[in-house]
């Protein structure tokens, strides 16, 4: 046996794994039915494969398999019952992120067209908007964009330069791109399909400017032809995700009807009088984002998916792939046998676990949220901050595990008909679709570091920092799931010594490094606003903190719906096989972030090179079920098309 490669036969029998069977009815969940029926339709549906297409072959191909989708019915789920949907808000988001199972433009291209564009018309809309457009929407006789990002804002949606101006003599807006900075870019389905789009813009009327405002706007006649006033570009070949068409808008004083404003927050009356029920311009942008959080958690949910795939394909080969003799049997080794090798898929994989769980637990949320009668600002707040965090560690441990497992595979990994090129070039725009992460990260911190105001004023860089400086915030930590079990864990105070698989000391020492960052960062806040220093300096000077407060924010959320959801597991052998992966999390979380544990007194050196022996313990431990884990998430056969895989 080489020094490299871990003696499975002494890795101990922890438990009589569970039926691949057991372990998907625990991670399917709630909304195990949507994902059977998404499972049936993959199974049950030719799927070309579009490696080799040319860009438009591919966005034909996608687009057929848009109208397939359309057939059979699973996009009306998160439509209302009224025109045709099911108002399962919740089934939506998982039948989306079933999608990234398979070919993820068709899964980006439905997004676009009924999650951000009907989507936007259902949230932002009235009666009127609904009964003319949706029926459309969902059976595709209307196709349609979400144009809100601009070339020169992006992130920064609540100065967008697009402009829309009330012409009270005509009762029409004329809707304007005043330079080329403020052109409509990157955005789905406008290159080639769309024949309308929620368009944001600048609200003017009466000499007075109300802020961002959305309003439908026709692109297209019937014959394809862009409308006057519009000219549409294609943004052309992309890294990837080339079956959607992303295009460039640019309007040149386009006339609409006064009836095209989406009026659910705010109207313009025939005279050009502003009203709405939300009198705060900020409140009110915020709210109108609010209600389209639903895209920025299906994107996290199709991280998850993809993810889930390549290390499906990578463990998978990593079983069967061999490499370099057993001096004491001369067999050929698997790599998935070598600690190395373990190390490198293993801890992604119950990472995978871990969000997967915490994603499942934002989805009730979300579902819950947008379900109720009546909105709870303060819910709907935590659920936008829950998702932006929540989307920026899906795809960023999507960006990083499809990598590690296309070099997992070698230079068969690198080959287009073994999948993982296009996952990777796929996922890669994640990061930065539906908000960028580093600024979602931030909105994630600046959440934890200021309380709901009763007074909901302006909310810009510059007051939020003032509000910083000039209170020592105590952070209060909201449980998310499974809360008396939490409490007690946390309760239940642990030494130094604790034993590294006490679940009370794993929670302890998530909350504690919560704590000890967001504490520090109020205090640097406060002392530099003392200092005179202006609060925008303060802010950004500060900016790495920021960031890293609310990571561990994230990773104790992360890591409490893991646990809650091995508490809820019914079948003993699931549960243990759960509990030793949640395990494996925690450590290899720990043992990245070692240096702020030991810098900060939380580890000793000693109990730091601890961390890692039982890092290489559990890895040991799960190398038998590594296969297990991967088929408890129950994808498809047919959509694991890896050619790597196939007997030799």
């Amino acid at each position: 046996m080489t020094s490299l490669q871990t003696d499975t036969n002494a890795a101990p029998s922890f438990v009589e794994p569970p039926s691949p069977e057991s372990l998907r009815r625990v991670l399917d969940g709630r909304w195990a039915d949507v994902r059977a029926e998404a499972r049936d339709l993959m199974r049950s549906t030719t799927r070309p494969s579009a490696v080799g297409l040319g860009t438009q072959e591919h966005r034909d191909q996608v687009l057929r398999e848009l109208h397939a989708l359309r057939d059979s019915g699973l996009h009306r789920r998160g439509f209302s019952r009224d025109y045709g949907g099911l108002d399962d808000i919740g089934g939506s988001v998982t039948s989306f992120e079933m999608l990234g199972y398979g070919d993820l433009s068709l899964s980006v291209k439905a997004g676009v067209q009924w999650g951000l564009f009907g989507g936007a018309v259902q949230a932002l809309g009235t009666k009127t908007h609904h009964e003319r457009y949706l029926p459309a929407i969902m059976d595709l006789d209307l196709l349609g964009c979400f144009a809100m990002t601009e070339t020169g804002h992006g992130s920064d949606v609540q100065n967008l330069r697009t402009t829309a101006t009330y012409d009270p003599d005509r009762r029409e807006f004329v809707v304007h791109t005043p330079d080329p900075s403020a052109r409509k870019d990157y955005i789905g389905n406008a290159a080639r399909d769309g024949r309308m789009a929620v368009v944001f813009a600048q609200l003017v009327t009466q000499g007075r400017g109300y802020g961002v405002h959305a309003l439908l706007v026709p692109l297209r006649d019937d014959a394809g032809r862009p409308l006057p006033g519009i000219t549409i570009t294609d943004c052309g070949h992309k890294a990837g995700l080339n079956g959607v068409d992303n295009g460039r808008i640019v309007f040149d004083q386009v006339r609409v009807p006064r009836e095209a404003l989406l009026d659910r927050f705010a109207s313009v009356a025939e005279d050009g009088s502003y009203s709405s029920p939300i009198e705060s311009e900020s409140r009110r942008f915020f709210t109108m984002l609010g209600t389209l959080v639903r895209g920025r958690v299906s994107v996290s949910g199709s991280a998850l998916a993809a993810t889930q795939v390549a290390l499906t394909i990578a463990v998978r080969y990593a079983e069967q792939r061999r490499q370099f003799a057993d001096p004491d049997t001369g067999g050929e080794v698997p790599l998935l046998d070598y600690l190395t090798h373990q190390r490198r898929l293993l801890p992604a994989l119950a990472r995978s676990y871990a969000l997967h769980f915490a994603q499942s637990e934002l989805v009730a949320t979300l579902h819950e949220v947008q379900s109720a009668e009546h909105p709870d600002d303060a819910r709907q707040r935590e659920l936008e901050s829950r998702a932006a965090g929540l989307k920026a560690a899906a795809t960023w441990h999507a960006t990083r595990t499809i990598q590690t497992c296309r070099e997992a595979c070698g230079g068969a990994g690198y080959l287009s008909v073994n999948q993982l090129p296009a996952l990777k070039a796929d996922t890669d725009v994640f990061t930065t679709f539906e908000g960028d992460n580093t600024v979602l990260l931030q909105l994630v911190a600046k959440g934890l570091l200021t309380s709901y105001r009763d007074h909901f004023g302006d909310l810009d860089v510059l007051g939020t920092a003032r509000f910083v400086a000039d209170q020592f915030v105590g952070t209060v930590i909201e449980r998310t799931a499974a809360r008396a079990l939490l409490q007690r864990l946390a309760g239940a105070r642990r030494g130094p010594d604790a034993d590294l698989r006490d679940r009370a000391w794993h929670v302890q020492l998530f909350e504690d490094r919560e704590k000890h960052v967001l504490d520090s960062l109020a205090r640097r806040l406060r002392a530099a606003g003392q200092d005179g220093v202006s609060a925008f300096e303060v802010f950004t000077a500060a900016q790495d903190h920021v960031l890293r407060a609310a990571r561990a924010h994230v990773e104790r959320v992360v890591l409490e719906a893991f646990v809650a959801a091995v508490d809820a597991c019914d079948d003993p052998r699931t549960a243990a096989l759960l509990d030793r992966v949640c395990d494996l999390y925690v450590l290899s979380n720990v043992e990245e972030d070692l240096d702020w544990f030991t810098a900060h007194g939380r580890l000793t050196p000693a109990r730091a090179k601890a961390v890692t022996r039982a890092v290489n313990d559990l890895c040991r431990e799960l190398r038998p079920h590594a296969r297990l884990l991967v088929d408890g998430f129950g994808i498809p056969e047919e959509s694991i098309t890896a050619e790597m895989l196939r007997p030799v």
